[in-house]
């Protein structure tokens, strides 16, 4: 009779850890869910979103940094996804621009621009270094024969992407001599969100130290810099406020890339695209 009740009570006990199990693992999916609703934009994405004019639809005719930008973001957007490494560092090759891009994992992303970058990638042999990859992925390279790197059409076909999400829609303006297709920002919540992100990160948030930023946080302040739009995220910020973002963002971005990318728990290929394009 004793035996039967414990063992109901046992029974009991069992079967509420599992009720509480099953609530935990619920409420971690949400919380999953809702990271994955903030962070649904790659990379690519977000840097365009922050170039783009929002009511005219395109990026400033005189920025001539953005494409490789993009591309340096695709790099960036693969290691933080598991797709690809930099070789290990020796004594010859210590520094972040000598080592080459590797693939680490083949598995689709999901993104179209992402996997032809991993292909590309698979298929050159011996392997190139960031700096390479930036200039074969935007067609900037000396040789002809390796023209097939280049992807084409990049800030059109993230453009689509982003009217799929619903942040963006497609018109046509005509220019005197031609039409050109534009794409106006219609979800203007999205790129406040963006720009937030970026205010709170060098003003109320500033925490001056890279590596207790979130990781795609720093990234979107390094391709953005070199993409010159980091500036159109600062721009509606008073005087005061605007210097501020400017100075602790320089401050960020002066830092010696080699050093900050041996540190522990560095995102080495942050570092290694800020090398790269220092070095350009």
């Amino acid at each position: 009779m004793t035996t039967l009740i414990r063992r109901g009570r046992r029974g009991d006990d069992v079967q509420e850890r599992k009720v509480e199990e099953e609530d935990s693992n619920k409420e971690q999916d949400e919380e999953g869910a809702s990271d994955c609703k903030d962070m649904r934009l790659t990379l690519m994405e977000e840097v365009l979103l922050l170039g783009l004019k929002d009511k005219e639809g395109y990026t400033s005719f005189w920025n001539d940094c953005i494409s490789s930008g993009l591309r340096g973001g695709m790099l960036i957007e693969l290691y933080l996804r598991g797709r690809v490494v930099l070789e290990p560092a020796t004594l010859r090759k210590k520094r972040l621009i000598d080592r080459k891009v590797l693939v680490k994992s083949e598995s689709p992303t999901g993104d179209v621009l992402l996997d032809e970058t991993i292909k590309h990638i698979k298929s050159t042999e011996p392997p190139e270094t960031v700096q390479s990859w930036i200039e074969l992925l935007t067609g900037e390279t000396w040789n002809p024969f390796k023209l097939q790197f280049q992807l084409r059409n990049v800030r059109e076909r993230l453009a689509k992407n982003l009217v799929e999400k619903g942040i963006l829609t497609t018109e046509k303006q005509n220019f005197l001599l031609f039409d050109m297709t534009t794409h106006p920002v219609t979800n203007t919540t999205e790129k406040q969100r963006l720009v937030k992100k970026l205010h709170d990160t060098v003003l109320d948030k500033w925490i001056n130290d890279p590596h207790r930023m979130d990781k795609r946080t720093l990234a979107l302040l390094v391709l953005a810099h070199s993409s010159d739009v980091l500036e159109n995220a600062f721009s509606s910020l008073p005087d005061e406020k605007y210097d501020m973002a400017m100075n602790r963002s320089k401050d960020l971005l002066d830092l010696d890339p080699d050093i900050e990318g041996n540190k522990p728990n560095a995102c080495e290929m942050i570092w290694a695209v800020l090398s790269a394009f220092n070095k350009s």
